[in-house]
């Protein structure tokens, strides 16, 4: 079959387009996909790079979401068909990730196991499907399963254009919030607006908290009024210390990654001063996933899909994904970019 393939950490040229990559073998208890769509990560780049204490075995395809139909089925497999549409949940019973340490959705079949598939209604289309349970699961599980904001509430998202920036935007304002959108780039800033951002701002044309100033009000330890509510913040590293100075008395700062850096500098004075309350969030769970399927099915909610490619496209596209140069969710569709 055709897959993307590493085959040795290095840099996004080290993914390998082959048309022979063995195709998987049914087994007792699994499903095997045929992939429609799955969508890029920046986990898929860490993966690439190699990280500390995961132990990767090679040669894997990454991509950790995945959206399909059932192609095979293996013993003792119960409630699914040949021809169901499904979902991925990208974690196994054994906490393991899909485009990790097992082959993921960077390839035409993938083999899952039957606990980790969604069913999938017709209303819901494949690429909308693929782009869900790793950004939208985390998004979800941060805003909703926290219950961390509410209507009215002042919002600022950094990395808005991202995976879980642009789901945090879209969910923030479903639930009724006013959403600040900070990027990189006007561009970025004007398609956030199209998609329901209130406001934006370019973080490389001002600082975050000199933005919070000059529009929201600098905080006070006498007054809730300046400041945001809530700052949703998976960047970390430099956009930690003035994310602290932006939030008001009271407020809350949601985390839940640090791709610019997991080792920021700190400022604990902001905390106890300001009363802040720092809420991590890891992950997702199956549920998030479901309840994103149910919210596209039922109501006006659509990810952010930035584009549609072929597994040829792939490695580019994460290199696009790298640099920052993406809004929303890039979707690679294995047999043809009608997802």
């Amino acid at each position: 079959m055709k897959a993307v393939v590493l085959y040795e950490h290095g840099s996004v040229d080290s993914l390998v387009l082959t048309e022979d990559y063995p195709k998987p073998d049914i087994e007792p208890g699994k499903v095997l996909v045929r992939v429609e769509a799955t969508s890029l990560n920046y986990h898929d780049i860490f993966t690439v790079r190699g990280m500390p204490g995961i132990r990767i075995p090679m040669p894997v395809v990454p991509g950790l979401d995945i959206a399909g139909t059932v192609d095979e089925i293996g013993a003792g497999v119960e409630g699914f068909t040949v021809g169901d549409r499904v979902v991925v949940n990208p974690l196994n019973s054994a906490f393991e990730l899909m485009g990790e340490v097992m082959d993921g959705g960077l390839a035409q079949y993938s083999l899952v196991e039957a606990g980790q598939l969604i069913p999938l209604p017709d209303s819901v289309s494949f690429a909308e499907a693929a782009a869900l349970p790793v950004a939208y699961g985390t998004a979800h599980r941060m805003i909703i399963g926290k219950n961390a904001i509410k209507a009215g509430d002042k919002v600022l998202v950094l990395g808005a254009s991202g995976g879980v920036g642009t789901a945090s935007v879209l969910i923030a304002k479903q639930l009724g919030a006013y959403v600040v959108a900070a990027v990189g780039s006007d561009d970025k800033g004007r398609k956030l607006l199209e998609y329901g951002a209130d406001e934006y701002f370019n973080y490389r044309d001002i600082a975050i908290d000199a933005w919070t100033r000059a529009n929201v009000g600098k905080p006070s330890r006498s007054s809730t009024e300046p400041g945001f509510d809530v700052i949703i913040n998976n960047t970390g590293g430099d956009t930690w210390h003035p994310t602290l100075k932006s939030t008001k008395l009271g407020g809350t700062i949601l985390v839940c990654g640090a791709t610019a850096g997991f080792n920021p500098a700190e400022d604990l004075r902001y905390i106890w001063s300001f009363e802040l309350k720092v809420q991590g969030s890891n992950g997702f769970g199956r549920e998030d996933i479901e309840a994103l399927v149910n919210l596209i099915d039922t109501q006006d909610f659509h990810p952010v899909v930035d584009s549609v490619l072929t597994l040829e496209e792939a490695p580019d596209a994460l290199k696009r994904l790298e640099d920052r140069g993406v809004t929303g969710k890039v979707i690679i569709a294995p047999w043809g970019t009608d997802a």
